[in-house]
């Protein structure tokens, strides 16, 4: 029997909660570690895989030579490190609160692709919820366009660019989950995270960048973005979602980018105004409407969130 059916839906909804709560450090341990946003990026993916190794070994998982070598994967690798290599630049500019929900964004992009590649349907919901997240943005950011520093603006367009990559990540991994094989969730991950510290590599060494960790600081910060982030906290959510109503599901999964950027006002000081928390609760509640806009699953629901 499958893990995922011993569970109760409590023990799923605890360990969901877990899940995105572990996941929603992610910013601050790139923000800590001091290394460059690719190395912070080719770390956390490469440590994961390990780790997900370590994982599948400890529970004797078959690892087949066809779902270890598919052009899937190597897809999917491409997308998700173009995903993160923006994402940490965006971090840079902008911290980790705003840069975090910015990629969630990818809520409203994901559907749009649907539509666009299989014509599937938008509902009202979801065409309300657009407008409503960017008026929060706009709420969150609080000075008008002109007046932000180019940095800023970059790390805006980070962020909104962090959103598409990931949208084309979930689109090859909806396509690869629905492979006659099936691959398991964390053979997948485990694939995908090493295919992608691959092509991040490959950037540093032709960006001359280093893969020197400076301090201990540095190397606890990326174990725990790791470990955390890209190990345990993605397999809690998705060995439990398929447990939860896809409604519950979107809200509790709301907790990464809610939590981020609590983190960035009391871990980094960032200045916040009554209006920016006005329009972060405005702009998570249009990524809520947005993510289970859908006749979604509890499936559903875990490719629209942002881990």
């Amino acid at each position: 029997m499958p893990h995922n059916q011993l569970l109760t839906p409590d023990q799923a909804m605890l360990r969901t909660t877990l899940g995105a709560t572990m996941i929603s450090f992610s910013a601050v341990w790139v923000k800590l570690a001091h290394v460059t946003p690719t190395a912070s990026a080719f770390y956390r993916v490469f440590l994961g895989g390990i780790f997900l190794t370590c994982f599948m070994l400890m529970r004797k998982q078959r690892m087949a030579k066809k779902d270890l070598f598919s052009g899937l994967s190597m897809l999917a690798g491409i997308f998700f490190a173009l995903d993160l290599y923006v994402w940490h630049l965006s971090i840079q500019y902008v911290g980790p609160g705003l840069a975090t929900i910015l990629s969630n964004f990818q809520v409203f992009m994901v559907p749009l692709a649907g539509l666009l590649l299989y014509g599937e349907a938008l509902n009202i919901r979801f065409i309300l919820s657009v407008p409503l997240a960017v008026a929060g943005l706009f709420m969150i950011i609080g000075i008008p366009w002109e007046m932000l520093s180019p940095d800023y603006h970059m790390g805006i367009w980070y962020g909104f660019l962090t959103a598409v990559f990931y949208t084309g990540f979930l689109i090859v991994l909806r396509k690869l989950q629905s492979h006659n094989s099936r691959p398991s969730a964390a053979l997948n991950l485990m694939v995908i995270s090493f295919a992608t510290a691959a092509f991040l590599a490959l950037e540093m060494v032709r960006t001359h960048d280093t893969f020197a960790v400076p301090d201990i600081k540095s190397a606890l910060a990326l174990m725990g973005l790791g470990l955390m982030s890209q190990t345990v906290g993605w397999l809690f959510i998705t060995r439990s979602l398929p447990r939860i109503p896809a409604a519950v599901a979107g809200l509790i999964l709301l907790l990464q980018p809610s939590l981020a950027f609590v983190w960035d006002v009391l871990f980094f000081h960032r200045e916040t105004s009554p209006m920016a928390w006005c329009g972060v609760a405005l702009s998570l509640s249009s990524i809520y409407l947005g993510s289970t806009s859908g006749k979604s699953s509890p499936r559903s629901s875990e490719l629209k969130s942002k881990a």
